[in-house]
């Protein structure tokens, strides 16, 4: 899930979700409001982002009515709301007179500025990778809250959010590939990791709501290729595959989803899994003024007692969930077996 990088800037995904499905959804709809004014907290509210939609029994339910039966309106509890406080995460950039001036003039061999913030950005890329499959307990829980508290392995423990896992509305789903009933398991092979996928996608789905994003480990993604002869492979270039990712489409289940590979050299993407995410509810929430932009304008200041300038580079905001159900992690607990 690397981000692509910009002179002074990199832009990680939109607030609004990385999908074409859910940029068409949102078209008709109005902007919802950012975090407050104070940056405290992000508040997930039954305007835009962030109510989780009830399910199951209760207040929830519609009520079928005949011609002549009497029209209820009592209050619909429609709604939970779930509260994310957002994190930050600067990277400093330091630079001594000495080393400016060392390279500056008609003999520069490059600019030493413009590469150090490139360097940071580089760097502080890296650290957002690691936060988006982190559980936020870096740096005394000031980490960006990634994939293995939003979408962990046990579903059904600890709060999220603000609100109880145990509550079954609010819990993700898992799939043990080595657990799976035959002839699905034990292991992600050529063979059937096109039916596991039709098995997941059909039961964590509900109409248009669904995983139309999959990203998958080396282990996985290999075996959905392997399966695919090149008469039959879906390479998407619309979207993902434009922002420089190595896009392939999941067409089955009656389901489309893109399918993302992460891995290689320093990936934080865990072995053997694939997360399936809904991104109409699954979002990287950003605070306009701190969106991997520079703290200080200009090059940066001036301490009055050293012969330096300071810059920082920094980025505020926070990973939220607005209906987990249709988010997954489909992973081999034994995958030598």
């Amino acid at each position: 899930m690397n981000i692509q990088n910009g002179k002074h800037r990199a832009e990680p995904p939109k607030a609004e979700g990385v999908t074409t499905r859910a940029q068409a959804r949102r078209t008709k709809r109005s902007e919802a409001p950012g975090p407050s004014q104070e940056g405290d907290e992000i508040v997930s509210s039954a305007w835009e982002h962030a109510a989780a939609r009830k399910g199951g029994n209760g207040k929830s339910r519609a009520r079928c009515e005949g011609k002549d039966d009497q029209l209820l309106n009592p209050a619909l509890d429609l709604f939970n709301d779930a509260v994310y406080d957002p994190k930050m995460v600067v990277i400093p950039v330091i630079l001594s007179m000495q080393e400016i001036l060392n390279n500056s003039g008609t003999n520069q061999l490059i600019d030493v500025y413009d590469n150090y913030n490139s360097a940071a950005e580089r760097s502080l890329e890296d650290t957002f990778d690691a936060a988006l499959y982190s559980d936020g307990l870096a740096n005394g829980g000031k980490q960006l809250t990634g994939l293995a508290t939003a979408v962990p392995i046990v579903t059904n423990t600890g709060t999220y959010g603000g609100i109880a896992r145990s509550n079954v509305i609010w819990q993700t789903k898992t799939y043990d590939i080595h657990t799976l009933p035959a002839p699905l398991g034990p292991q992600a092979t050529s063979t059937n990791i096109r039916a596991i996928l039709n098995y997941v996608m059909t039961k964590q789905s509900r109409g248009k709501d669904y995983a139309d994003l999959l990203i998958m480990s080396p282990e996985h993604y290999a075996a959905y290729d392997a399966a695919t002869v090149a008469i039959q492979r879906q390479t998407n270039e619309t979207s993902m595959g434009k922002l420089g990712f190595s896009a392939l489409e999941y067409i089955g289940g009656g389901k489309r989803a893109e399918i993302v590979l992460d891995g290689g050299i320093g990936s934080n993407m865990p072995a053997n899994t694939t997360f399936g995410i809904n991104t109409d509810s699954f979002r990287v929430r950003y605070h306009p003024d701190r969106n991997f932009d520079k703290v200080f304008d200009g090059e940066g200041m001036m301490p009055i007692d050293k012969d330096a300038i300071a810059q920082f580079i920094g980025f505020m905001g926070e990973v939220t969930m607005t209906n987990p159900q249709f988010n997954w992690r489909l992973y081999d607990s034994n995958p030598a077996a």
